[in-house]
């Protein structure tokens, strides 16, 4: 991963001339006044970590597994918003933690939280590094170090139960090495966020993440079937039965969690066959509600496809939904229309019925079938976009991205709200959205947003960002559909529990973290 932007660096490209032209001349981009600074330009603080707690970190997981050089400390700052990107590019590394430690079994995480808890030392649960809502950036008040716990030792695949259709894996796998296991035994986990190179299996369960294949395989937190945790207090073994009545559910305390309740050492997933059949299609609707009327219909009554996503009119005239030809006005027409990407996966022998059916759906409320091409462009271009925001940050540009939810009928009030929520604090920014996520009572709002670089971008972006939490939690939307709660959204995530959820929140943390050393300062108001 790119220490200061997103993804392999070979992987990087140049924009596109028309979306060049486009930032020249309709939001009036400049370069930035000064070029990112080099690796040693990184400003890290002095290693606060006390001597007998490095001693002792050493002393559970061995030598050469806690690491404090500076290429380790730099590539465990932050995530990857865009003003973690911007702090970093700017020589920032003032959140940098003290060390790196990497446990190699759930004992080592007990044993390692219980030095951390006796010293004083804050621990930040660490997988692929994806947070985009300040989830790795802990609190340092209080505490005599921070240590970034990376769990990237805990990567096996433990077993495969074909009857039950569970596999238990561990929390450090990254997506593709746990989906190339998997295929070994003619299986898949179906989830696919835009993350899926680099983030980890203990990551998604920790933020509650959604794959773009949610529609057909549901999102992460829908998985799993069990889970094993290590706190400061000892281990949850979470999980026994596909549904139970004993009780609240204590997984749920957990997804979801953020690392700030404990660790997660191991993961029991639901699994499916390797589809036989993947294709990807695309159909133009005359308008975003015309499009989500026929969403709404499609997950409401079915046949639902495996993947399911519309592109405003500004998206789809931009072609954000497929960044590999961003620029062509996604193959359509200026002004076209929106365009619906729909996916089907499956048995060879049931995803034509299931298409043809769903084509008939989509037809018959307006759709125009736009055949196989702009669905596999998609398919092709699904994990581009942040290479591209990559270099839309070099050109000067503030591009970032924010999500929500909410029920079908308030989508329009909540689609106004941001929009004018972000013009209002931005100006005349560029605003894209599209739904990518759907259920029978509701549906996923996703926005892309480019405005041109203030002479403090960070601020520029932060008053943007309260903006228009402000307008979701006032137009009655989730502040978080996938992204989660971090630091960025600890004050709107609190209006929407209300004083009392905040109270079960904080209790739950006194119980299983009394230092409060678990990634302080995110999650909890």
């Amino acid at each position: 991963m790119l220490w200061s932007g997103w993804g392999d660096p070979a992987e990087a490209a140049d924009l596109p001339e028309p979306v060049a032209k486009l930032l020249r001349e309709v939001l009036g981009v400049r370069p930035p006044a000064s070029p990112a600074g080099s690796w040693e330009e990184v400003r890290l603080p002095v290693t606060a970590l006390p001597p007998e707690a490095l001693t002792e970190l050493t002393g559970v997981v061995g030598e050469g597994y806690v690491c404090s050089g500076d290429e380790d400390r730099v590539r465990h700052t932050r995530g990857k918003s865009t003003p973690d990107l911007m702090r970093m590019r700017a020589g920032d590394g003032s959140d940098a933690p003290d060390a790196v430690v990497l446990p190699g079994s759930h004992e080592e995480v007990l044993r390692v939280l219980r030095v951390c808890a006796a010293h004083r030392v804050a621990v930040v649960p660490f997988g692929g590094g994806t947070s985009v809502v300040g989830g790795l950036t802990p609190r340092r008040e209080g505490f005599t170090g921070v240590v970034a716990l990376d769990l990237a030792r805990l990567n096996r695949l433990v077993s495969v139960d074909t009857e039950s259709m569970i596999a238990e894996l561990e929390p450090g796998l990254r997506a593709p090495q746990a989906e190339e296991l998997l295929a070994a035994h003619g299986l898949t986990l179906g989830h696919f966020p835009q993350s899926f190179e680099y983030a980890t299996l203990g990551g998604f369960a920790a933020a509650r993440s959604s794959g773009q294949a949610s529609a057909g395989y549901g999102r992460f937190d829908d998985m799993v079937a069990g889970m094993t945790v290590a706190t400061p207090r000892g281990t949850l073994d979470l999980g026994r039965a596909p549904k139970s009545a004993a009780g609240p559910d204590l997984r749920q305390v957990i997804l979801g969690s953020e690392g700030a309740f404990g660790v997660i050492t191991s993961l029991r997933l639901r699994v499916r066959p390797v589809p036989q059949v993947r294709v990807y299609e695309g159909w133009r609707f005359e308008s975003f509600a015309a499009g989500s009327a026929a969403l709404r219909k499609l997950a409401q009554d079915g046949p639902v496809p495996t993947v399911l996503r519309l592109s405003d009119e500004t998206e789809t005239m931009i072609g954000l939904a497929k960044p590999a030809e961003l620029g062509e006005l996604g193959g359509m027409a200026s002004g076209a229309g929106c365009l619906v990407v729909a996916g089907y996966e499956g048995a060879a022998e049931e995803v034509p019925a299931r298409r043809e059916r769903a084509a008939a759906v989509l037809a018959g409320l307006g759709g125009t079938f736009l055949g196989t091409g702009p669905g596999q462009a998609w398919a092709h271009g699904r994990y581009a976009a942040p290479y591209l925001r990559d270099s839309l940050l070099a050109a000067g540009a503030t591009v970032e991205t924010l999500e929500t939810a909410g029920f079908w009928a308030d989508l329009p009030r909540l689609y106004d709200a941001v929009r004018l929520a972000l013009h209002g604090a931005l100006g005349s920014p560029l605003v894209m959205c599209h739904i990518s996520h759907v259920y029978g009572t509701g549906a996923s709002l996703y926005f892309t947003v480019v405005t041109a670089q203030s002479e403090d971008p960070i601020a520029q972006w932060e008053a943007a960002k309260r903006a228009a939490n402000e307008a979701i939690v006032a137009a009655g939307g989730t502040i978080s559909h996938h992204h989660g709660v971090g630091r960025d959204h600890r004050g709107p995530y609190a209006a929407e529990i209300g004083e009392l959820g905040v109270e079960i929140l904080r209790g739950i943390k006194e119980r299983l973290d009394p230092e409060g050393i678990l990634n302080p300062g995110v999650l909890i108001p």
